[in-house]
């Protein structure tokens, strides 16, 4: 076979000649010798046994250990197989050349089982292309999500050579991804084995959508779970108008995402810890999903901050925790501006129903949400319970 037929090859030219010349030279010599041992064998009597298919899975051996290694050095899969299909027709260009008049059966014959063995090669070397592929690409994800989580918690040294290879070595703007607001088919996720399918495919959808609405490749750490989790956006990027909707159809519901600048990789964790404070207390809040950054909650995060006085302040809500129907209504009554009819359309309730259960609020926690100042106690105690589970 020569070596200018397969130089016609796209890409081929460009493969380094100790690939060229040795490891796939040596690959098409060894196709040469299975070809000619399988038009012995099946010149032979039939009765070998599985001697012949011992033979030919040992002989398919070189074939997976190329393709593995081709796999892990890049070369594209399709330049692999074309380079396979054009051994085999210049292989069949030399039988035709060669065969005499009057062998025109026998170069069926033989065509037949070129084609027999090519079909095989070509499944084993692009199922082994494929299984190397998967391995190398599942521990450049493990590896890079390991990266990505030692940035967020803050183990991750500094100036790690990785950084600058992400874009991350500089400013960067953190994002908290909420895929779920509350109870409903967006918060269930499907069990079992479909359901596990399911979120992997919503996952790597938002995963293409934040890769798509930024024009760069988004390092993140994803869940299925209530907060979808975080992601990290190369360079000091201002998201764009359609963020939020492109990650909703990745999600198939409403989403919320909180954005946080960092100024530097060191300021990375304390801004995905932010970002992931805005996103519960947006949520606590009955803030509509959508983009929400700290001045849209700025008031409300002060308040839900921890602390002694913070403790004290939540237990206000004790008395009230066995009834989740009047805290779901303190917290939509509030989050209406106490707008008793909107806090009733919400709930589906009657007005009086509304004002019967802030009556028993009231009385229970001896909070008057008529006055300014137990309306502010009552935000603050709200948010600092929701926030802290």
């Amino acid at each position: 076979m020569s070596r200018e037929s397969f130089e016609q090859l796209p890409g081929y030219a460009a493969l380094p000649d100790e690939m060229k010349d040795l490891e796939i030279a040596a690959t098409a010599r060894h196709g040469l010798r299975l070809f000619l041992r399988s038009v012995a064998e099946r010149s032979r009597p039939v009765d070998r046994g599985d001697a012949a298919g011992a033979s030919r899975a040992g002989g398919m051996r070189l074939f997976r250990e190329r393709a593995a290694q081709r796999a892990e050095e890049g070369m594209p899969l399709h330049l692999l197989l074309r380079s396979h299909a054009l051994g085999m027709y210049v292989l069949w260009q030399g039988l035709r050349e060669s065969a005499a008049p009057g062998e025109e059966a026998a170069l069926v014959e033989l065509a037949d089982l070129l084609l027999k063995s090519h079909h095989s090669v070509i499944g084993v070397v692009a199922e082994t292309y494929l299984d190397e592929r998967s391995a190398i690409d599942a521990e450049r994800r493990a590896h890079r999500r390991s990266l990505v989580r030692g940035l967020l918690d803050g183990t991750l040294p500094p100036g790690h050579v990785l950084l600058e290879q992400l874009g991350l070595d500089g400013p960067c703007l953190v994002l908290a991804v909420g895929t779920a607001t509350g109870p409903g088919p967006a918060a269930t996720a499907p069990s079992g084995k479909e359901g596990a399918v399911a979120a992997r495919r919503r996952l790597r959808r938002i995963q293409t959508a934040l890769d798509h609405a930024f024009g760069v490749e988004v390092p993140s750490l994803l869940d299925a779970g209530r907060d979808g989790g975080r992601a990290i956006v190369p360079g000091a990027a201002e998201p764009p108008d359609d963020l939020v909707a492109r990650l909703s159809r990745a999600a198939g519901g409403p989403v919320r995402i909180a954005v946080v600048p960092a100024a530097a990789p060191a300021d990375v964790p304390e801004s995905a810890r932010t970002a992931g404070e805005i996103l519960r207390v947006a949520r606590a809040c009955g803030l509509p999903p959508g983009l929400h950054r700290l001045d849209d909650v700025l008031l409300e995060y002060h308040l839900s901050r921890p602390g002694e006085s913070g403790r004290r302040i939540a237990a206000l809500l004790d008395p009230v925790a066995d009834r989740p129907e009047l805290l779901e209504t303190l917290r939509v009554h509030l989050g209406h501006g106490q707008d008793r009819r909107a806090t009733a359309h919400v709930l589906g309730l009657h007005p009086n129903t509304v004002d019967n259960r802030l009556a028993r609020i009231a009385e229970r926690t001896r909070i008057d949400l008529s006055s300014p100042k137990g309306t502010a106690t009552a935000i603050a105690a709200l948010l600092l319970r929701e926030t802290d589970t």
